[in-house]
């Protein structure tokens, strides 16, 4: 395997503000960049470069509007560069905070150089967790300070003397002094979790967040039902933990039903794999602060592993739209009809299913007595279940760039926008108008002007004055060349509006999208049924302390309903 030869950072302007070298003799950062720019947008993640001595493969990543570049003229793995890349930037959000920007990056090079140097010794890879890079890198004292004020390490000697799980891999891996015994000790033996954790009020929360993406066919069939689903996982807890969370599929118990549900999962390495193959249980001893546990994709189509629906045509989600074209005599009009599932558009929320585990569920039952004694353990619940809290409506129209102006714009509910020069119409609409969506939905029509039509327009207005003179006295003769004139006009104008017709036809738009997000709902249908502390392996905890818990459902549609026509 390859080794990181070095890591370059340029700002907005394409600046280098960050070049650091582990290895070799790699380009320097002023001559792969101009190389990496000749490339057009959108440019790939791995780039062989043919012009520098010898040929290099430069990997990138951009982050907060700054570029990550890494050179490498050996033979390496592409996913091994990538994924180092991805841990710079999240050592870097942890030191630094997020959002990444280069004016503290600027700030604070020494602790930069200190991160770095932990994370790569030599061009070998060494100790990438952001929590545990904590207790190696010495920050400044304002930073110290800081960082204890919100329970973590600071740089006194207390904290941070001893060895380390890196010690001797960087530059600031040496430790000097001795600690006897302790805790901490013990607990620095873990790469993902800092040493000596210490939290005056122990909390624990987890968020199941699932974003959808359904294309459907101009029939209405759906072509395609994904949900890529994460659970993050929120450990404020003191000493080590050792945690045990089980997941409920739907209706259907058992590990079996978790699995088929929550395909190619994918999982942080505190996770224990032997128990999630076992039993479909997450064993682990968590990070201290928030990360990503596990992450998953669901099918759902799949009438096995989807609780939508019964029948894989059928997908029952919480909001739906129609998109209509070629309407009106000229053809130059269409509609999108939205509607909004029964159990969505409540008022009062006193109505319909609930997935935020409310307290008559099996669910919730076995949840809160594995959560403590406090009555108030799920975030978002109350004494009655809630029907899910429908939000962020958006349905998004893409405009071709034939069409000069949108004459008419009318919806029934919330508001729709175009300006000349935009691509798309954009209609919004609010949770509170949401919810008073009756049952055959709102609607939108536009009416499209194209530059065809202003052509036939301009040209008829041109042409429209001619005499003609006639030689008939007699009023039956009047009467012959009127009726005659009266039927050519009608079909002149009856052409005239199926051409119109076949000129509007490219103006309509071929898709719609539909994006909203949803509160204590979740389309894969999984729920958290219990999150237990294994007291004999925890360690640190102290005597009768019960962690508060909490747990959050979340789905998300950003642009993800897209239907053809």
């Amino acid at each position: 395997m390859g080794l990181i030869e070095a890591v370059y950072i340029f700002n907005e302007r394409n600046n280098a503000i960050v070049t650091h070298t582990f290895t070799a003799r790699p380009p320097p950062a002023t001559t792969v960049l101009p190389l990496y720019l000749a490339h057009s947008e959108p440019r790939p993640s791995c780039i062989y470069l043919t012009g520098t001595n010898p040929p290099t493969l430069l990997f990138s990543m951009l982050q907060d509007g700054l570029l990550f570049l890494s050179p490498c003229s050996t033979d390496t793995e592409p996913l091994v560069v990538l994924e180092f890349l991805h841990r710079v930037a999240d050592a870097l959000e942890e030191f630094l905070g997020a959002p990444i920007l280069a004016s503290k990056i600027e700030a604070n090079y020494d602790v930069i150089a200190q991160v770095l140097g932990e994370m790569c010794d030599g061009g070998l890879i060494g100790g990438t967790e952001a929590n545990a890079l904590r207790d190696v890198v010495d920050t400044p004292s304002w930073m110290g300070k800081l960082l204890g004020g919100v329970g973590l390490p600071g740089t006194s000697a207390g904290l941070n003397a001893g060895p380390t799980p890196f010690s001797g891999m960087g530059s600031g891996g040496s430790g000097s002094g001795s600690l006897a015994p302790t805790l901490s000790t013990a607990g620095s033996q873990i790469p993902w979790r800092r040493s000596n954790v210490r939290h005056t009020s122990n909390e624990m929360y987890v968020d199941i967040v699932e974003t959808l993406s359904v294309t459907y066919a101009p029939s209405g069939r759906p072509l395609a039902a994904f949900a890529n689903g994460s659970i993050a996982f929120t450990s404020k807890v003191s000493g080590v933990p050792d945690l045990l969370l089980s997941l409920r599929a739907g209706s259907g118990p058992g590990a079996e039903k978790v699995k088929r549900t929550m395909e190619r999962p994918v999982f942080h390495p505190c996770v224990r794999l032997a128990r999630w193959r076992d039993h479909a249980e997450l064993s682990f001893v968590p990070p201290d602060g928030r990360f990503v546990l596990a992450g998953y994709d669901v099918d759902l189509l799949d009438p096995s592993a989807s609780p939508l629906s019964a029948k894989a045509q059928d997908l029952n989600l919480p909001a739906s739209i129609e998109i209509r074209t070629g309407l009106g005599a000229t053809g130059s009009d269409f509609e999108v009809r939205l509607t909004i599932s029964h159990r969505f558009n409540s008022g009062n929320g006193s109505t319909g299913t609930s997935s935020l585990l409310g307290p008559g569920s099996a669910a919730a039952t076995s949840l809160s007595n594995n959560l403590g004694s406090r009555p108030s353990t799920l975030r978002g619940n109350s004494n009655e279940a809630k029907a899910p809290l429908l939000e962020d409506l958006t349905v998004s129209i893409p405009i071709t760039s034939s069409v000069r102006n949108i004459s008419d714009l009318r919806a029934t509910k919330g508001e729709a926008h175009w300006s000349p020069g935009d691509t798309a119409v954009e209609w919004k609409i609010s949770a509170k108008e949401a919810a008073s969506i009756s049952s055959a939905g709102c609607l939108l029509r536009c009416s499209l002007v194209g530059e065809t039509e202003d052509e036939e327009v301009a040209s008829s207005l041109s042409n429209g004055m001619q005499t003609s003179t006639y030689d008939y006295d007699d009023d039956e003769a009047k009467d012959y060349q009127s009726d005659s004139k009266t039927k050519t006009n009608d079909t002149d104008d009856t052409a005239r509006d199926k051409k119109r017709s076949r000129q509007n036809a490219v103006l309509m738009p071929g898709s719609a999208s539909l994006s909203f997000g949803v509160k204590g709902w979740l389309a894969s249908g999984l729920k958290v049924d219990s999150l237990v502390i294994d007291t004999k392996r925890s360690k640190g905890l102290g005597e009768g302390v019960r962690p508060y818990k909490g747990v959050k459902y979340l789905t998300v549609s950003r642009k993800g309903i897209e239907v053809r026509c």
